[in-house]
């Protein structure tokens, strides 16, 4: 299966890379990729379909924030999503945090609640 390739986006000084779901036999050169942006941080927004240990070992956070594709998402997942914001960017200038659905498309909206 051909996935788009991930994007990056930078906002101010901030820095978000967009990219598709992994598999588990794809997840080696998924977290290489990650490494390769910087990012810190990694946020899934679709139900997860691989094992998160092998990013985590790697330094970089996993968190789970599932919603509907198509749909906005809830209110306590912006209120969240805000929050990480404020938070790793103080903490970690410079650093990356990635976001991904099931193909990299559907849920991107996350990132646009910033902007």
């Amino acid at each position: 299966m051909n996935r788009p390739a991930p994007v990056e986006i930078s906002y101010e000084c901030m820095r978000f890379l967009i990219t598709h779901n992994p598999t588990n036999a794809t997840l080696n050169k998924f977290t290489e990729e990650l490494k390769k942006y910087g990012v810190t941080t990694l946020v899934r927004v679709c139900e997860a379909t691989y094992d998160k240990a092998p990013v985590e070992k790697e330094g970089i956070q996993v968190l789970d924030w599932p919603f509907d594709d198509g749909a906005p998402p809830p209110t306590q997942i912006v209120d969240d999503w805000l929050n990480l914001l404020k938070n790793k960017f103080r903490e970690e200038p410079g650093c990356c945090i990635a976001v991904h659905c099931v193909a990299g498309l559907g849920r991107w909206v996350l990132c646009h609640c910033i902007i």
